[in-house]
């Protein structure tokens, strides 16, 4: 795996860099191309970009702002989001391979306009390789800034030529593809008279809560956050909230459960205790290990790819590069819908989990790019 480490001209302190870097040796993540581990004392960014692949063309990804519990934490979430956006771009027909930026901090305590233009230098000693976009803990306001200082940002808002809240298509592609698990599972893609509970009802989740409204169906929610929590509720007082996650996944006569939070909802814990028929959800990585997606097809469990079904923004960002439009971009997010009846289809035929059939589909699309390169 190709290592680059980029600092700024000053010497770190002795030790500061040792345990990321075992980390980034020791981790097999599926073969990285490059890893940059970003610092800028001056403004306080400490960041890490990851490339899966370009085999498709430029690395695509948001960037994350989080607070790590640790700098291995941080590296260990950059490789496998970068990762899942290589596979999420090959199935969603884009010329992109896959990438992703984490910013290692609290962003309601640490994000500055400093700390961003910082970050935005980084991406642009790339070149090209790596495009950036917004994901949890960045806005379309910050990747304004971030793109003063180059031109490989997407994400921004119309006013400075960009497309603006990409939330909104990746909401309206979760959609497409919980309307293609119920086709699957039930027979009628709709959720009509179905009980969705909503983990996480941030950028996108409460998005999905209007497009599940208005067909029909009955939602549960939760969210760490209470403000996110009163929104839904004082806009749709018909919605029910929960106290947390683990009631939700427990709740009575639930029919889908749509993990729209951090990664690792789908866990060891998790899946036993899950009265969901289908998982369908805009969270990256929910999968908490290999081996979970066996675990809920053995309780039949039907489970759509995460980075299947939540690539409406991806769709919508890389179309920012052409000159963007909305309609072209949504009418290739409402293209989820058969790319997601096309992998249950595959799994059923290769008697396989979900997850294993799109992950096959994907790597056969990028490896048919590199024997053509």
């Amino acid at each position: 795996m190709g290592v680059t480490t980029v600092t700024d001209v000053r010497p770190a302190p002795a030790g500061t860099d040792g345990g990321v870097l075992h980390t980034l040796f020791r981790t097999e993540q599926g073969g990285h191309e490059q890893v940059v581990l970003c610092q800028d004392r001056a403004s306080g960014l400490k960041a890490v970009i990851a490339i899966h692949s370009t085999a498709l063309g430029p690395a695509l990804g948001g960037t994350r702002f989080h607070a790590y519990a640790s700098e291995e934490e941080a590296v260990l979430d950059a490789l496998n989001l970068s990762r899942g956006m290589s596979y999420k771009n090959a199935l969603a027909g884009l010329d992109h391979g896959g990438g992703k930026a984490v910013i290692i901090g609290d962003p309601d305590l640490v994000k500055t306009e400093e700390l961003l233009l910082a970050y935005g230098r980084f991406v642009a000693s790339l070149g090209g390789r790596y495009v950036t976009a917004c994901d949890v803990g960045t806005y379309v306001a910050d990747m304004d800034v971030v793109a003063r200082t180059n031109k490989w940002t997407t994400g921004r808002s119309p006013a400075n030529g960009g497309a603006g809240d990409s939330s909104v298509l990746t909401a309206y592609g979760v959609f497409q593809g919980m309307r293609a698990s119920a086709q699957h599972a039930w027979g009628d893609p709709t959720l009509r008279g179905r009980k969705v509970g909503i983990a996480g009802v941030g950028k996108v989740g409460h998005l999905l809560v209007e497009h599940l409204l208005q067909d029909g169906a009955e939602v549960v929610i939760t969210d760490v956050r209470s403000d996110c929590v009163d929104r839904v509720r004082t806009a749709h007082p018909q919605v029910t909230a929960v106290a947390d996650t683990e009631e939700l996944i427990r709740t009575e006569g639930l029919d889908v459960y749509a993990p729209c939070a951090l990664g690792g909802a789908l866990s060891d814990e998790s899946v036993p205790v899950l009265t969901a028929t289908v998982v369908c959800g805009a969270a990256n990585n929910q999968l908490a290990h290999p081996g979970v997606e066996k675990d809920l097809s053995d309780r039949g469990i039907l489970y759509a790819p995460d980075y299947v079904v939540n690539a409406g923004g991806v769709i919508q960002v890389a179309d920012e590069l052409h000159g963007f439009d909305f309609d072209r971009c949504k009418t290739k997010a409402a293209k989820i819908f058969d790319t997601t009846l096309a992998i249950f289809a595959r799994a059923k035929a290769d008697g396989i989990p979900p997850a294993a059939a799109a992950d096959r589909l994907a790597e056969q699309r990028m490896a048919e790019a590199r024997r053509r390169a």
